[in-house]
């Protein structure tokens, strides 16, 4: 339970040269059970900075997105009755839940995430190299890239109630997103 705890968790991904903050002998977070002392989860030690950054982002991405969906509608399939609809008549808005949820998905698990990955990284190939440049990218794109793809889809199918539909997702959207988000596929 260490990653709930004192920040144990978060407290391993410590950038190097920070001294690690001075525990105080009892916070108010923390109980006796057992004789045994346990202490709450830190916020301390949460990647804050990260997080905040990587909402922004991950808001300002979606905002984007809706923006331009909203400038450049999509064309309706050939053949499809949508055709004969009146265009006048379909006023798409922003979607504000769904900005949320891509905020809040950045935050808590964006954010945190990456952070814990590129200090793992660093950790393992310290040194500025070409060839550690490279690795780190390859392992990018074979690791971090299919994990962000399947917790996003799994993140927004969650919020939209649509879980039963998360492996169809996976089955017909991952690996085109995945070559998408590699800049091999162009969206058209």
């Amino acid at each position: 339970m260490d990653a709930l705890g004192g920040g144990g968790f978060w407290r391993s991904f410590r950038a190097r040269g920070r001294n690690p903050r001075r525990k105080s002998t009892k916070s108010s977070s923390e109980s006796s059970i057992g004789g045994r002392t346990t202490s709450g989860w830190s916020m301390v030690d949460f990647p804050f900075k990260q997080a905040a950054v990587a909402s922004s982002l991950t808001l300002a991405g979606d905002t984007i997105a809706q923006a331009r969906d909203l400038l450049f509608p999509c064309r309706p399939p050939a053949g499809s009755n949508a055709e004969d609809k009146d265009a006048s008549t379909f006023q798409p808005t922003y979607d504000w839940l769904r900005a949320m949820r891509m905020a809040s998905y950045g935050f808590l698990l964006y954010g945190p995430g990456t952070y814990v990955w590129y200090q793992f990284l660093d950790r393992c190939m310290p040194n500025p190299t070409l060839v550690n440049l490279s690795v780190k990218v390859l392992l990018n794109q074979i690791i971090l890239g299919p994990s962000v793809i399947a917790v996003i889809f799994a993140w927004n199918n969650l919020w939209l109630g649509k879980l039963s539909d998360l492996p169809n997702k996976y089955q017909k959207d991952a690996l085109p997103t995945l070559l998408y988000g590699s800049g091999f596929l162009s969206p058209y």
